[in-house]
């Protein structure tokens, strides 16, 4: 009797492991899918707030992403990673993709304006693959991969799930950008104006908003904030490349229409929803589908509800 009350003692504990061994495994892809997440969220931002107040998609922003990389790159590359120095690869980063976004903007999709949306759409493809192909034959940059510097990663234990240093940095600063994205968007003057030429760009002019420079702000802050995410992908997955930009690009423009294109809140929630979905698939599923999985998302969501999460139906004259 002793020896098969131990075999059920025995028994039981090793279910209780496996199922304390799962359920480690599932918040441990949930940190991992939090923090890329985050990433994906700032991206969709750039693509929801364009959107809002152009109407336009801009598929050349995940190569805006590309180039803050790289930006950051090079000024980790001429000092020693520190603290300081990587701070000062976001000021830098941003700062030049934000006058990029709105060189971008002045030049290509300004002049299209009242034209026809696929005109604008064709544009905004044609811009991209000119930073990817220009970005190749720039000396500086060029075609090959180039590992990105980045601090000496540690691993943090807390009851079996581990988080990375990385992945901290990653989510704080994201969270840190949002917060005042926010607040600049809902409690500022200008933020104002950004929603007053997002829901009707004529009756704004009228009320004397300076609608072009508006639209530039809105570029500009898009752009930041890719660059900025540029840097903690680069940071995250250490390798900088051309055509980084895509994939990230594509999977934040479905998170932004998960998440209801033109709500910067439902770009955040769509962000972190693909991130998590993403991180799972790979844990549980297959690390192959995990493409096919987002874009299945963005199939879903067209078919049930096109709105997006926390987009709202709108009528349409045609």
């Amino acid at each position: 009797m002793g020896e098969l009350r131990f075999s059920h003692y025995s028994f039981s504990a090793m279910q209780r492991g496996e199922t304390m061994g799962a359920l480690q495994e599932f918040l441990q892809q949930m940190v991992n899918g939090v923090a890329l997440g985050s990433i994906y969220a700032l991206i969709a931002l750039g693509y929801t707030m364009i959107y809002g107040i152009i109407k336009l998609i801009n598929f050349a922003h995940g190569d805006i992403l590309m180039l803050g990389a790289f930006a950051g790159f090079f000024v980790l590359v001429a000092a020693t990673v520190t603290p300081l120095t990587f701070i000062a690869s976001f000021l830098v980063a941003m700062l030049i993709c934000a006058l990029i976004g709105i060189i971008i903007e002045r030049t290509c999709y300004k002049p299209l304006r009242n034209a026809p949306r696929i005109n604008a759409l064709i544009t905004a493809i044609g811009v991209s693959m000119f930073l990817e192909n220009g970005a190749r034959v720039i000396p500086q940059i060029g075609p090959n991969p180039r590992q990105f510097p980045t601090f000496l990663n540690v691993n943090y234990d807390f009851a079996g799930v581990g988080i990375s240093r990385i992945q901290a940095i990653v989510f704080l600063v994201s969270i840190a950008l949002m917060i005042v994205l926010n607040i600049t968007v809902n409690y500022t003057k200008i933020g104002k104006a950004m929603r007053a030429v997002s829901y009707d760009r004529g009756a704004a002019l009228l009320m004397g908003i300076n609608v072009n420079k508006i639209i530039s702000f809105t570029f500009a802050i898009g752009s930041a904030l890719a660059a900025a995410a540029g840097i903690l992908f680069a940071s995250a997955y250490p390798q900088v490349e051309p055509y980084m930009g895509i994939m990230p690009g594509l999977k934040a423009f479905v998170a932004a229409v998960l998440g209801g294109i033109g709500s910067i809140p439902g770009a955040m929630i769509g962000g972190f929803i693909m991130g998590i979905a993403e991180t799972l698939t790979k844990g549980f599923i297959s690390s192959q589908l995990a493409d096919a999985i987002a874009f299945g998302i963005l199939i879903i969501i067209l078919v049930v509800k096109p709105s997006g999460i926390m987009g709202r139906n709108v009528s349409e004259k045609v």
